[in-house]
């Protein structure tokens, strides 16, 4: 025999209830031989209960309670519930007269939504040619007065279901969670106790398999209405499930698991509405397959006791547990601390109050010589449980916790060192599934992407994002996802990604924005692993960085602004990044796809004595001196010919002014924990003063006025020898500053700086090691798409890290 269980979502009326009776008739013409229990159909004990309490405070209740009646009859014969119907009424009356109810009471009025719900069932199969009787487990199952979370007697249970049974071949509708007492009196079997009812009758059965009929294909890595990754799991065993069960998963009732590991009897999760599936199977066999799920407990509340006092005080937790067991109240974890004497404990909810009640009289002596210091309750925390966590690999969820500002109050591992527990604020759980699952799952890790500026550099990189993220999520298990892309004035928010169509949607539906909006925006929509990309030139927008830094976000930027304001700013920015855990990579700031940003910060934290950096740091200058030195062209039509082909900025004194150099050496300097200020650097400007100031304009039909001095600079300089705009830090580089120095110099053509070509970047590294012989680093150092891999790259760095 086959025991099947079907839920309450499942028996509801439409698709539903077609559903149930569509498997059992197939079952049955299948010569299968089954029993069926089932819950109260669709919210049938919700509204009973409902209309009790409206009863117990004199409201009218007839036009619920015939809302009632029409929806578990639907479309029935009247007279199939006219007994029920009739004592519910006397009941609800009763109570109305009396203005209260007790648990007896109450466990007699939420009976009638399986009763009604295994009758229906009964009526709709006989009239389909089936035979099917309705079997009410009162008659079967008998408890203890324990109401509304009674125990079963073994030995009456046993003989009942056995008696019952016996010779019978057709189906037997059996009414879940409800049993009586050996008085007669109606209990019930306490959370999702139909589980429980079916798991009996598959025990004194020696039935084959248990099958539980839910709305989900089975039991799954997370709850997939919470996390949208999670994955099927196809096998657990009963200790597995067991766990899932104490730890809220509600697909189970933490006591359906032992009536099946006595007889070995399999248990299977199947969906009603996709019978194909095979579900889930939950056996005797251990799978060692290492973590298998999260579930969570919401309706919880935290019970913190605090005291100096108590430490190295005997039998304190004793007397807490006593306090629980008095007011009959489960505690699902505890952890305490050893130098502050605290201990945590977390029960339902519901009896928070009850706890914190019983405690404060257990401890009021303790108050009174200041041993305690305070007991408090906090009711804004869920818990995550890691079923099949151990604590050797437990610090990578954690860290990944930790880098999106997700700080547990306190977690707790079995005995077994099997299952971690983390309590968190209630505002973080989505999120924190969310970022647990995609660290221990095989799942992509997701990246939200805030992209600031989409020009060239950053329309770029948004064209490259988009069209590589399906690729790199195969390969690296990554998903890139671009939830903003903003500019100076307007913002696109999309928390599933922007589209290939994002320039024109900015346009369209952007809207203005600040900072905030965009913090506000991912936290409502619980948006993990934040990454802020800024790809403009602004001096103000790099303000914001610390706001993002403290709410959560990584940074990435190609805009050199932040690393050459103050020197205060600079490091009021670090101690931001180092409180908050969080990253920010620029390598693009200074050699544009170049690794070099890198390569001396590992240098340094090696210990390695750099000595000296030179270098042409600037792909628009690297152009234009590559090319004077060499042809026999004046000066205005070389760099009339790099603004043509996009070298230089529309006013290309903002290349040949130094500053842009200057601030690329300035960066350097301060990955050596130098202290200069921006000030401090001599600049050698490119433009004669008398061009300095005028209109853009005026100066672009004047660059003819530029031949004659470059012209003088180019002849007056060694045979063999060519022009370059170069950088040099110098000096003694082990005090607080170095010499900054940014110049146009003569060199030879042989050299590593005269061999340069087209537009590309050269550095020397200059160390105690290495001598005389620098280490060099050279490449293209211009151009939106190469800044832009870099500043990708930048990203994907990051995206490794958690």
């Amino acid at each position: 025999m086959k025991v099947l269980k079907f839920g309450g979502k499942s028996l509801a009326n439409g698709k539903g209830i077609d559903q149930v009776i569509s498997i059992i008739a197939k079952k049955y013409f299948d010569s299968e031989t089954i029993s069926v229990v089932v819950s109260a159909r669709g919210n049938a004990t919700d509204e009973l209960l409902g209309i009790l309490d409206d009863a117990k405070n004199g409201k009218d209740f007839a036009k619920t309670l015939t809302g009632f009646k029409e929806y578990q009859s639907n479309a029935a014969d009247a007279i199939l519930f006219e007994s029920e119907f009739s004592t519910l009424e006397k009941l609800f009356e009763g109570v109305k007269l009396l203005g209260d109810y007790s648990e007896k009471i109450k466990d007699q009025v939420v009976s009638f939504g399986e009763i009604l719900s295994a009758k229906y069932v009964t009526s709709v199969l006989n009239g389909k040619g089936l035979k099917a009787r309705f079997v009410d487990a009162r008659e079967l199952i008998k408890t203890d007065s324990n109401f509304g979370n009674a125990q079963p007697i073994e030995s009456e249970t046993d003989k009942n279901i056995k008696k019952a049974f016996e010779n019978y071949d057709g189906i037997s509708i059996v009414t879940g969670f409800i049993a009586s007492t050996l008085q007669g009196e109606t209990t019930t079997l306490g959370r999702n106790g139909s589980n429980y009812t079916a798991s009996l009758l598959a025990n004194y059965l020696d039935a084959e398999e248990f099958q539980n009929f839910t709305h989900v294909d089975g039991i799954y890595t997370a709850n997939p209405d919470l996390v949208s990754d999670a994955k099927k799991i196809e096998r657990l065993s009963f200790n597995e499930a067991n766990e899932l069960a104490n730890f809220g998963a509600n697909i189970l009732h933490a006591k359906t698991i032992i009536p099946l590991v006595e007889k070995n009897i399999p248990l299977r999760i199947l969906n009603v509405f996709n019978p194909e599936n095979k579900g889930t199977l939950i056996t005797s066999e251990q799978t060692n397959e290492g973590i298998k799920s999260l579930s969570i407990l919401d309706n919880v509340s935290l019970i913190n006791l605090e005291g100096r006092g108590l430490l190295g005080k005997t039998g304190v937790d004793a007397r807490i547990f006593k306090v629980m067991a008095d007011n009959n109240i489960s505690v699902s974890i505890i952890s305490q601390g050893s130098s502050e004497r605290g201990i945590g404990i977390v029960v339902n909810a519901e009896r928070a109050s009850d706890a914190l009640t019983g405690l404060e009289k257990e401890f009021e002596t303790d108050f009174y010589t200041r041993d305690v210091n305070q007991i408090t309750v906090d009711d804004n925390i869920s818990v995550i449980s890691i079923i099949g966590q151990d604590l050797s690999t437990f610090h990578k969820p954690y860290t990944a916790l930790i880098r999106n500002k997700i700080v547990p109050i306190l977690f707790n591992n079995t005995s077994t060192g099997r299952n971690i527990s983390l309590v968190i604020k209630k505002p973080d759980l989505k999120r924190a599934l969310n970022v647990i699952h995609g660290e221990i799952f095989g799942v992509s890790k997701k990246i939200n992407l805030a992209i600031f500026g989409h020009g060239l550099v950053g329309g770029t990189l948004i064209d490259q994002i988009l069209s590589s993220a399906k690729t790199i999520e195969e390969k690296k298990g990554v998903k890139l996802n671009v939830f903003a892309i903003a500019n100076s004035s307007k913002i696109l928010l999309d928390k599933n990604g922007v589209s290939e169509n994002w320039k024109a949607e900015i346009s369209e539906k952007g809207n203005a924005y600040t900072i905030q909006d965009i913090v506000k925006f991912a936290n409502e929509n619980h948006l993990e692993n934040l990454i802020a990309v800024d790809n403009t030139a602004s001096k103000d927008f790099v303000q914001n960085y610390i706001q993002l830094i403290e709410n959560s976000f990584d940074v990435v930027s190609s805009n050199k602004v932040a690393n050459t304001l103050s020197y205060d700013f600079y490091k009021k920015l670090r101690k931001a990044l180092n409180d908050n855990q969080k990253n920010y990579l620029y390598e693009t700031n200074v050699g544009a796809g170049l690794p070099l940003i890198d390569t001396i910060k590992l240098l340094h934290l090696s210990g390695e004595n750099i000595t000296k950096i030179k270098g042409v740091f600037s792909g628009s200058l690297s152009f234009i001196f590559n090319h004077f030195s060499v042809e026999e062209k004046a000066f205005s039509e070389v760099l009339k010919g790099a603004i043509s082909n996009g070298y230089t900025e529309p006013d290309p004194r903002e290349d040949l002014c130094g500053n842009d150099v200057a601030r690329k050496l300035l960066i350097l300097a301060r990955e050596l924990d130098l202290q200069n200020e921006f000030d401090e650097i001599q600049i050698q400007n490119l433009i004669p003063e008398e061009l300095r100031e005028i209109p853009t304009d005026e100066f672009l039909s004047s660059l003819q006025k530029l031949d004659s001095f470059y012209e003088k600079v180019k002849e007056n300089q060694e045979k063999g020898n060519v022009l370059r705009y170069v950088g040099e830090l110098s000096g003694d580089l082990q005090q607080d500053k170095g010499n900054l120095e940014v110049k146009l110099v003569s060199v030879p053509e042989s050299s590593a700086l005269g061999q340069l070509k087209g537009s590309d970047s050269i550095f020397e590294i200059y160390t105690e090691s290495y001598g005389e012989r620098p280490i060099v680093i050279q490449g293209a150092g211009a151009g939106a798409s190469v800044t832009a891999r870099g500043v990708f790259g930048d990203i994907l760095r990051i995206a490794d890290k958690g």
